[in-house]
């Protein structure tokens, strides 16, 4: 692992980011023996550490030539934006602007008669934009940010390039399977999120951590998680909990 995803895990066990709890449901329906909730990054030092954990992998990947700009997802990956925009100026000096989208349009002072659609308004400049984002289950709010991005072509100052979505955590899941009535089929495994968002946006997603590699390395370590509301170190028992709805619900590895 690079020290920048053993940084991430252990900043998810320390700020509770993740954590074991009887009773939980994702946003799809699904039950699930873990969360992972970077909203709870919610002090200076902790947004700062996420923010150079982006940093450092963008660096390291190339992306920061020529990036313009940062658009987070609101709510959560409005904070991330900001936060990876202060690490890149900080660590490599490379100052770019971030935006992020609001749930409802702006129609009102200097978006009078337009209805913004962006709170910072960086992303009406065009050029190359990075979308960063916590995790990613089904996709459907980065789905649902890129169709405001789309709307924002015929305003732009110049052509948009997207370069590509960056998640902290990748649940590396599959999607959820729905029955005739809308309910959610428990125990059936769906098409792979990932590659289903990848086909159809034609975007690359990447991640600074993945799941297993986030639980392995806690668990190594013997680093304490909340695990029904008790900070300790991750047992076997939890274990093979993760490792049984993984095998259920989790991506095939390669």
């Amino acid at each position: 692992m690079e020290e920048y995803q053993k940084t991430l895990a252990r900043l998810l066990a320390e700020s509770g980011g993740l954590f074991f709890q009887e009773g939980l449901r994702l946003k799809d329906g699904r039950p699930t023996p873990y969360f992972v909730n970077l909203g709870v990054f919610r002090t200076g030092r902790l947004a700062l550490e996420l923010g150079r954990c982006f940093s450092l992998w963008i660096h390291h990947q190339g992306l920061d030539q020529g990036l313009d700009c940062i658009v987070g997802p609101s709510y959560k990956g409005s904070a991330i934006a900001q936060a990876t925009a202060i690490a890149l100026y900080e660590q490599h000096g490379k100052d770019v602007t971030y935006d992020y989208d609001r749930k409802e349009a702006k129609t009102h002072g200097e978006a009078t008669g337009h209805g913004y659609l962006f709170v910072t308004g960086a992303a009406l400049a065009g050029g190359k934009v990075l979308i960063i984002d916590d995790v990613g289950t089904s996709m459907s709010t980065k789905l649902e940010l890129l169709k405001k991005l789309s709307w924002l072509k015929p305003r732009l100052e110049r052509p948009m390039e997207i370069l590509g979505v960056v998640l902290a955590v990748d649940r590396e899941q599959t999607q959820a399977v729905y029955d005739d009535q809308g309910r959610v089929r428990e125990g059936v495994r769906g098409p792979d999120a990932m590659e289903s968002f990848r086909q159809e946006s034609g975007l690359e997603v990447w991640s600074l951590l993945g799941i297993r590699q986030a639980l392995d390395y806690i668990y190594q370590e013997q680093i304490p998680v909340l695990i029904q509301g008790e900070k300790r170190p991750l047992d076997e028992f939890t274990m093979q909990i993760a490792r049984e709805y993984l095998e259920l619900y989790g991506r095939e590895q390669a």
